[in-house]
């Protein structure tokens, strides 16, 4: 597992380095509001520079970067990473129990994605493994999306689902042993869940310059997340705003 994880992470860097220089660049500065799920107020503001480059082989998006490994007009193969924000720190929470738990950590996965494009729409999935070894877990997620344009705006509806696996979710909502005579909580053990969400990205075409745009994803948590201990809500998702400009 190590070995392949090494392998995926040394394809996206060779990737990287020899990316052409005839690709489409965009550089600009944005916020995101991620609506966190543990007890106790832990929301968090993010300033993201954007950084994104588009070329035939290989594209950075500001959290994501990969290669392609298919790439027509319908259909897009690539290997990828991306950067997790998911983490909680014990000593940011304003509740006393939470305080006594463990931190948990941000990380980077990395695996396969694929779209498919047609005029009714588009299909998104990948499949994806941490690569920092700290929750040792794995993430999929499949979407329908429909672009919409309307003059300078145009939209994007879509509706998905994300499945985590049973250590994806244990390290980030689990409650071990010696957290539970800690903290008071019960003890435990997270398996494998679905979780469904809606989500909307709008764009502006300032001019032929500049952008604006929003995204926002509202994720219905399962069961399996909403009976750990750690988590008082039935959501989270997030809110992404910003402006670009490409070159």
């Amino acid at each position: 597992m190590k070995t392949l994880k090494l392998t995926t992470l040394g394809l996206l860097v060779l990737a990287a380095t020899s990316a052409a220089q005839a690709g489409t660049w965009s550089l600009g500065a944005s916020a995101l509001v991620s609506p966190d799920p543990y007890r106790g107020n832990n929301d968090r503001v993010y300033p993201v520079p954007i950084i994104n480059y588009e070329g035939d082989d290989f594209y950075f998006r500001s959290l994501t970067a990969g290669y392609y490994l298919w790439k027509d007009e319908q259909n897009q193969l690539s290997v990828m990473a991306f950067y997790n924000p998911l983490h909680f720190k014990a000593s940011d929470s304003d509740d006393r129990h939470m305080k006594q738990l463990s931190n948990r950590h941000s990380t980077v996965m990395a695996g396969v994605a694929y779209t498919h494009k047609e005029d009714w729409g588009s299909i998104r999935t990948s499949f994806a493994g941490d690569i920092l070894d700290n929750s040792n877990g794995l993430i999929a997620d499949a979407a329908y999306l429909f672009p919409i344009t309307a003059g300078d705006w145009s939209f994007t509806p879509g509706a998905g689902v994300t499945w985590n696996s049973s250590n994806q979710n244990d390290y980030y909502f689990g409650v071990s042993g010696s957290e539970s005579n800690r903290s008071g909580y019960k003890r435990y053990t997270a398996s494998d869940s679905w979780n469904p969400y809606v989500e909307l990205t709008a764009r502006y075409q300032i001019n032929s310059s500049w952008n604006a745009f929003f995204t926002g994803r509202y994720i219905r948590l399962s069961d399996e997340v909403k009976d750990s201990p750690m988590i008082d809500k039935s959501y989270t998702g997030l809110l992404w705003t910003g402006v670009t400009y490409t070159f």
